[in-house]
């Protein structure tokens, strides 16, 4: 769930961003930021530890940024978040930025799950389809699962498609335990 204060963030900085037309960068100065923060176990815990005083934790994200080669806004949004003691709610702003984003560019996300290499001939296939059925721009993520058996499982959104060997194989089994 996101709260409506991750909400509020994101709305107030996707309203920035497409307003100076920088939707696409914006995102993707927040996402480097982010990553940074998800990859590291210590920082998150420092960041989100109300022991530490606000100069502190301001200080150490103005060193992480200098190091960094994001726009004025972001860096000053990222600050904003730290003294407004949110910056623990920036996975959630950044994927709801993320949304509105999407949703503003006509793009939709597409995860692939396959049990064995697809060729390029045939993700552009699935991709072309995707678009058709969903009329918006295709950004797929094509992940290798040997699990699945055989087949793919798309998920577009919140909506999946299950066409895997090992999904037909347990609906057969269910069936034919219901029939006895």
């Amino acid at each position: 769930m996101i709260s409506n204060i991750s909400k509020r963030y994101a709305r107030a900085f996707f309203e920035i961003a497409a307003e100076e037309k920088q939707l696409e960068k914006y995102y993707n100065d927040l996402q480097q930021f982010s990553s940074i923060v998800a990859g590291d176990r210590a920082l998150r815990v420092f960041l989100a530890n109300p022991v530490f005083e606000q100069a502190v934790k301001k200080s150490v994200v103005e060193k992480i940024l200098d190091k960094l080669q994001l726009s004025n806004m972001t860096v000053n949004f990222l600050k904003l978040l730290v003294d407004k003691q949110r910056i623990g709610l920036l996975p959630d702003i950044e994927n709801c930025y993320r949304q509105m984003m999407d949703e503003s560019l006509k793009k939709v996300r597409v995860n692939l799950k396959t049990a064995f290499p697809l060729s390029d001939g045939m993700q552009s296939y699935i991709s072309s389809s995707l678009e058709k059925l969903t009329g918006r721009q295709v950004e797929m993520t094509v992940e290798k699962d040997p699990a699945l058996l055989g087949g793919i499982v798309i998920g577009v959104g919140d909506t999946l498609y299950d066409g895997s060997i090992k999904n037909q194989l347990n609906n057969m089994r269910n069936l034919l335990g219901e029939a006895r």
